[in-house]
């Protein structure tokens, strides 16, 4: 039992030795007014030197480097939201090339359209950019030449006529074309058959064509955008849409037929209807024409190959030839972008955009720009030069690619004979930007806190020292 006891002393006292802490009997130590003075000291210090770094913890620095761009992704993603000012739906293409060889004709997918008003509004959505159905055309026996010996029944028209020709047909069925233009000159013998069709039905509609070659001003004033335009007039006055279903006798008989059954119902009724009212109303309602104003939103996405090219919003159809005289690209970019838009990505990329620089900000730069064209056969073309921006936010904890671009644009003329495009080229620099925020570390910050508490007390302790033993000897 005794040795157990006298083990478990040295046991103690062999631990005690290797204490860093060791106290000092409390009546051995000595207060004193300099100690005081020294011990606030001591803690102003500290706390000043704890509120500095702990600021300078909560602060960050922002960091930037170039090197080359190890980006993977065979595609980039490119976002686009742009507006037409001048030029329906029915003939805006969006097109891609690429140096691959890409040469996509009329994309489809993933882009949508919408009809513009005349104030520039979103009025009529058009639906996805599918495909546009081929009209159908007919054959005859007969050359244009054989159906014009007993007459040329569709009577052409002049600027000096064409008024008068409305004037006296209460209904007029007319074609607007160009000689030289493939799908007019399919046309025309059915165009010649159609009007000795209504000839010999006795319809009461004239049935007129005008060379807009030849008249180039009529057609311009009628806003002839396509040849051939097909457009029913009625008292004087275009009804708006044009004709753009099949171009075959049948087909352009029935449509007249329609519009004198209906014309007929409405003045049947319009006898019978005792109500000024009602009347009143119902006339302004069968007068109405719905304007088309050429005007058209196209938006959606391509996924373009990681090489140089363009993308270009160009004015075509498969069923038209298209007026170059006429052809207005005047465009607004409401949207430009590379990379994926994803809601969540674009939440966390704004809120870590308001920790950047503006100079580190340029994401969409053409962002609501108009691209304004004063005269025809010119549009304007956009060369952007993309560069991978790898974002390092918050200490590592999100981390991101997104895409920069600088922009230049410059108005590009065209030939008489060629229609004008809106053409946006890319290409992707081999160099990318690095962006990173850094902070201190927590354990960095800890250290640094011991530093100052250990520091400060011995620093100040040793000074007390001296003071002490100075002022004691001048004491004896």
């Amino acid at each position: 039992m005794q040795g157990n006891i006298n083990a478990g002393g040295r046991g103690r006292q062999t631990l005690s030795n290797i204490d860093f802490y060791r106290r000092v009997p409390k009546d051995l130590t000595e207060a004193t007014t300099l100690g005081a003075l020294m011990s606030i000291l001591a803690m102003g210090v500290m706390s000043v030197l704890f509120f500095s770094e702990t600021w300078a913890f909560t602060r960050t620095s922002l960091e930037t480097a170039i090197s080359m761009d190890n980006n993977e992704e065979p595609q980039i993603r490119l976002n686009f939201n742009i507006t037409l000012l001048d030029l329906h739906c029915d003939y805006v293409s969006v097109d891609v090339w690429d140096s691959l060889g890409t040469n996509r004709q009329n994309v489809t997918k993933n882009i949508e359209k919408w009809q513009l008003d005349a104030e520039g509004n979103r009025r009529i959505f058009s639906g996805r950019n599918r495909e546009t159905r081929e009209v159908r055309h007919e054959e005859h026996d007969e050359s244009l030449e054989e159906m014009h010996e007993d007459g040329v029944h569709a009577k052409p028209l002049t600027k000096e006529t064409f008024q008068a020709f409305l004037d006296e047909n209460e209904m007029a069925f007319v074609d607007l074309y160009a000689p030289w233009c493939i799908w007019c000159q399919r046309l025309m013998p059915t165009w010649e058959k159609f009007a000795e069709e209504v000839e010999e039905n006795n319809m009461p509609v004239g049935v007129g064509s005008v060379d807009c070659v030849t008249e180039a001003e009529l057609c311009r004033n009628e806003r002839v955008m396509a040849f051939p335009t097909i457009r029913w007039y009625q008292h004087g006055k275009a009804v708006s849409p044009d004709y753009k279903m099949d171009r075959t006798v049948a087909a352009l008989t029935g449509f007249a037929k329609r519009k004198l059954e209906m014309d007929e119902k409405f003045k049947d009724w319009d006898k019978r209807e005792q109500d000024p009212e009602k009347r009143k109303r119902y006339r302004e309602m069968n007068a109405y024409s719905r304007a088309e104003h050429p005007g058209c939103q196209v938006s959606g996405h391509l996924m373009v190959n990681r090489v140089p090219g363009n993308f270009h919003i160009e004015a075509k159809s498969v069923n038209h030839n298209l007026n170059a005289a006429m052809t207005n690209l005047t465009h607004r970019v409401n949207h430009l972008s590379f990379g994926e838009p994803g809601f969540a990505q674009i939440r966390k990329i704004k809120r870590a955009m308001k920790l950047l620089p503006e100079a580190h900000q340029q994401f969409n730069p053409m962002d609501d720009t108009m691209y304004h064209t004063s005269e025809y056969h010119q549009a304007y073309h956009h060369y952007i030069k993309v560069v991978s921006t790898h974002l390092d936010i918050f200490g590592g904890w999100y981390k991101t690619t997104s895409y920069q671009f600088l922009e230049q644009s410059q108005i590009v003329y065209y030939d008489d004979v060629n229609v004008p495009e809106a053409r946006f080229s890319y290409d992707l620099s081999p160099m990318s930007v690095t962006v990173k925020k850094e902070g201190r570390k927590w354990y960095d910050y800890l250290t640094s806190l011991c530093a100052i508490i250990g520091g400060t007390f011995t620093t100040l302790g040793l000074i007390d020292a001296v003071l002490y033993k100075f002022f004691k000897a001048k004491k004896l």
